[in-house]
């Protein structure tokens, strides 16, 4: 399989230029720059592609790569930091902007005899984001496109196939940015284009029948989409072996828990066990009100009742769980910072007696989960149905977890979900959700005062979950929303609509 490696020089849109490159039908990698080498480089990839990050190349500090790489005989392209870098790296000059810094949209001039520029209006508009540039491109390069303020914007040497840019080309707010990534995928790289899901499923279904020939499998099955497509795929692959083990702790969403035994009990004849562990859960996280004592104490407790079910069930050697790619990025792996802890990657507590885990997704980013679902034919409504975290409402009910708060708030949601699948919005918005709040407030209804809780709505859009902006929802659709949330949810005296973008927040609250 052709593969484009992402060498990670710590930017921030990483992730979404793999996805980019994906979304071509060339497979991509996400690897930090410090680990891997230049021989495997050579050996596995057709082309690289560094990406931008927040250092100066100049700066010892900075991270490096060995020069070398530049003559490998692969083509690259650099981004930003990684545009600066291959100056840097082929003897150019590299200076800070002082006052000539670009933020946002800037209109670029470009060349387009350029191979990578094949295609594109000589004037358009790229996203930047830099305080140093180009000053003056390396021996054997030339310009290929420049801004009023940046003198070189895109350079190239084509005797070697390489490529920088200093502005975005991944980021939607750059015109023809899909453009410049499939030139130098197809006219550069000479990729196939051959990465589909369809090749996807039929190695994962060999891989697994064959790893895991006589093997038994436990699969934590949530009822999520990535959960729900992992146990497909393993089922497809394993049979039998599978034992799929969902456990409703009392914090899914209305109705949640008997859809999902539906489903996966009658329509794929799976083997499943449903555990309805609502006071076990809710008991242990009695008076608990700090957001990550509440997500270790789910996680353990899950883990706790995977056990308990193994017991019953007899020798399981592994657990499959539906990872997938930003999971693992946004969990802290490699140099990343930990912004949720609550996926399910890491590994399991040395007690818990499985030989490992499997992972059928984790190289998936969402849209690929959701086409794998639809190709393994799981129903479009359960393909397409709003992302859940681990937690369930845990992460949506600030302060004290309570019965009484979880229904309040199942209710709300429910009654919010409804109101956008009505006005024709469900596809598109990615994620959206009710939050109940610890605060309450003073009300009235009829001649009475209420003090009441204050529920929040979230809604959001997004390509891929790394960024995320408030959705502008009519407010018509809000008002009626709000008007059956305090109208038909008792103890809801009052709604409000979250309009924060990812970043600074998260999507989800806690």
């Amino acid at each position: 399989m052709e593969k484009i490696l992402v060498l990670d020089f710590g930017g921030q849109y990483d992730q979404l230029i793999a996805r980019r490159v994906r979304e071509h039908h060339v497979y991509a990698e996400v690897k930090p720059y410090n680990k891997i080498a230049l021989e495997e480089i050579k050996a596995e990839y057709r082309g690289i592609i560094f990406t931008g990050g927040p250092n100066s190349v100049y700066d010892p500090a900075s991270p490096h790569y060995d020069p070398a790489i530049l003559s490998a005989g692969l083509p690259i392209l650099g981004i930003c930091y990684g545009d600066q870098l291959m100056a840097y790296m082929a003897g150019g000059e590299i200076r800070n902007a002082e006052n000539s810094s670009e933020y946002g949209k800037i209109e670029v001039t470009v060349n387009p005899a350029s191979p990578l520029f094949e295609g594109l209006p000589e004037t358009s508009v790229c996203w930047m984001s830099h305080n140093d540039f180009v000053s003056a491109p390396p021996a054997g390069f030339e310009t290929i496109a420049t801004t009023a303020k940046c003198p070189c914007a895109a350079m190239s040497d084509e005797g070697r196939s390489l490529y920088g840019v200093q502005f975005h080309p991944e980021v939607t707010h750059t015109a023809y940015g899909k453009r410049i990534l499939q030139n130098f995928l197809f006219n550069i790289c000479r990729c196939a284009g051959d990465w589909n899901m369809e090749d996807f499923i039929e190695q994962s279904v060999a891989k697994y029948r064959r790893e895991l020939a006589g093997k038994r499998v436990l699969c934590a099955l949530s009822g999520g989409v990535d959960s729900s497509v992992a146990a497909v795929l393993m089922h497809k692959a394993i049979g039998d072996q599978l034992v799929c083990v969902f456990v409703d702790h009392g914090l899914l969403r209305k109705n949640e828990g008997d859809m999902v035994e539906s489903v996966f009990r009658h329509r794929f004849n799976m083997n499943l066990v449903r555990v309805n562990a609502e006071d076990r859960f809710l008991s242990k996280l009695a008076g608990v009100t700090e957001p990550e004592r509440k997500r270790k104490i789910i996680g353990e407790e899950f883990i706790r009742v995977f056990e308990d079910e193994g017991k019953k069930l007899g020798k399981m050697d592994y657990l499959a769980q539906g990872t997938i790619y930003p999971d693992v990025i946004e969990s802290g792996k490699g140099d990343a910072s930990v912004i949720k802890s609550h996926h399910n990657v890491g590994g399991l507590p040395d007690v818990i007696d499985f030989e490992g885990i499997v992972e059928p997704l984790r190289d998936l980013f969402k849209d690929e989960v959701r086409a794998t679902g639809l190709k393994l034919g799981i129903p479009e409504d359960l393909v397409y149905r709003q992302p859940f975290p681990g937690p369930g409402l845990a992460v949506r009910i600030i302060g004290e977890i309570t019965k009484e708060k979880a229904d309040t708030l199942r209710e709300a949601d429910a009654i919010f979900r409804e109101e956008i699948a009505n006005a024709g919005l469900d596809r598109s918005i990615a994620q959206y959700f009710a939050v109940l709040t610890d605060t309450r407030s003073v009300g009235v209804m009829g001649d009475a005062r209420t003090y009441g809780y204050t529920v929040a709505l979230r809604a959001v859009t997004t390509d891929d979950f790394m960024t995320a902006d408030w959705a502008r929802i009519p407010f018509e659709v809000l008002e009626r929303a709000s008007s059956r949330i305090t109208n038909e949810v008792r103890s809801v005296s009052r709604v409000t609509y979250d309009i924060t973008s990812k970043p600074p927040a998260t999507v989800e609250w806690e």
